[in-house]
């Protein structure tokens, strides 16, 4: 699985910003989807994740009720929608596709995409 991930830039602190996840190659419906972060000099984090028929969804505490997550499997896309942004969601975004009905380990997922930047201005 090819993933390409877009949508990211700056925006001030408050503002919205919806990340959008491509896939390609073996079938994307089969996989749980997820969307991880790294700010510099942090560890990779867990943001949120999708099983493979979109029913059930997962966040992290820092972002529940803010970060809405989605799929569409017809597209081959899974999307990350991001309100009420922060300055502390400055990151590098990647999204990522697990064998795995669900998992918040980055460890558990096989494919990764890029990554694209997300800046949070103040």
């Amino acid at each position: 699985v090819q993933l390409v991930e877009s949508g990211g830039g700056v925006v001030q602190a408050g503002g919205s910003l919806r990340l959008s996840c491509a896939a390609s190659g073996r079938t994307f419906s089969g996989y749980g989807m997820g969307w991880f972060r790294q700010a510099p000099g942090k560890e990779r984090d867990f943001v949120a994740a999708i099983v493979w028929t979109g029913a059930r969804t997962y966040y992290a505490d820092s972002v529940k009720g803010r970060f809405t997550i989605s799929r569409d499997n017809a597209k081959n896309t899974v999307y990350l929608q991001m309100n009420s942004l922060k300055p502390e969601d400055t990151a590098v975004y990647h999204c990522a596709a697990t064998s795995q009905y669900y998992s918040n380990n980055y460890n558990d997922y096989a494919y990764w995409g890029q990554g694209t930047q997300v800046t949070v201005s103040s």
